[in-house]
């Protein structure tokens, strides 16, 4: 069973920068379309970002454009969230998760989950 590892999380202020890592020990990820999530106290998950498989297919929530990217490296077996100019409200839980079958920013769509990564945006 697949199983999704993510990192780089932690403490930044307002206006700084993390990137986040998602990966497989054991497994590739090549096959898999790979989405993040997040989801904040009180609230529900939401979508943050997906890349298809090879990279060719890439979406965004409203909320995050122009400040995250997304990209994969099948070469190391990597996912990376780039998260610039952060804001409070980006302070949350992130997951990363696959999927074989569609990249979409439906967590009902994705069949594998990590345990999450906790960002925390305060000055």
């Amino acid at each position: 069973q697949l199983q999704l590892v993510e990192s780089g999380g932690g403490l930044v202020q307002p206006g700084g920068s993390l990137r986040l890592s998602c990966a497989a020990p054991g497994f590739t990820l090549r096959p898999y379309h790979i989405g993040w999530f997040r989801q904040a106290p009180g609230k529900e998950r939401e979508g943050v970002s997906c890349i298809s498989w090879n990279g060719g297919r890439i979406t965004y929530a409203d909320s995050v454009k122009g400040r995250f990217t997304i990209s994969r490296d099948n070469a190391k077996n990597l996912v990376y969230l780039q998260m610039d100019s952060l804001k409070p409200d980006d302070a949350a839980v992130y997951y990363c998760a696959a999927t074989i079958r569609v990249a979409t920013m439906m967590g009902g769509d994705y069949d594998y989950w990590g345990q999450g990564t906790q960002v925390t945006v305060s000055s």
